[in-house]
């Protein structure tokens, strides 16, 4: 399986910060049997999309973006997600929210949505290294099974 990771910051972007959530993703998605590519785009509804367009022409099997789900004017990958996905699957992101809920005060305000793009799985998580290795512990056990739905292979289930 092949994921694409996205890093959405401004300041990692322009070489003022160093990306730590990316590579927290890639450790968690190489943990659960997916080959990985990560690279940055800055904070923006036209950045993120072209971003995400630029994953998928790679036949990607997910693309998880992390940052830019938060309530800053700048936060804008949850709307750049559903300007490119075709179908939401608000299950995970439900799930990785609900997983905060009375540990993780800020955790409720991730707006990160997931879907599908053509047969790519998108997921939207937040941009701190602790958000992102939560997140994806939550929704690991589904992603491959998601996977292969998408793609019309077997799948264990």
């Amino acid at each position: 399986m092949k994921a694409v990771v996205i890093t959405v910051s401004d300041r990692v972007s322009q070489g003022e910060a160093e990306d730590r959530s990316g590579p927290a993703a890639i450790a968690a998605l190489e943990g659960i049997g997916f080959s990985c590519e990560r690279f940055v785009v800055s904070d923006g509804v036209a950045e993120v999309e072209a971003g995400l367009q630029r994953a998928l022409a790679t036949d990607v099997d997910l693309i998880v973006t992390t940052g830019g789900t938060g309530m800053a004017p700048r936060d804008t990958t949850p709307e750049a997600t559903r300007n490119i996905i075709e179908r939401e699957a608000p299950g995970l992101s439900e799930a990785m929210r609900s997983a905060t809920f009375g540990t993780k005060p800020h955790g409720m305000l991730s707006r990160g949505v997931s879907g599908i793009a053509a047969d790519t799985l998108i997921i939207n998580l937040p941009g701190s290294v602790a958000g992102v290795t939560e997140s994806l512990e939550v929704v690991a056990g589904a992603l491959s099974h998601a996977v292969a739905l998408l793609r019309d292979r077997p799948s264990d289930h």
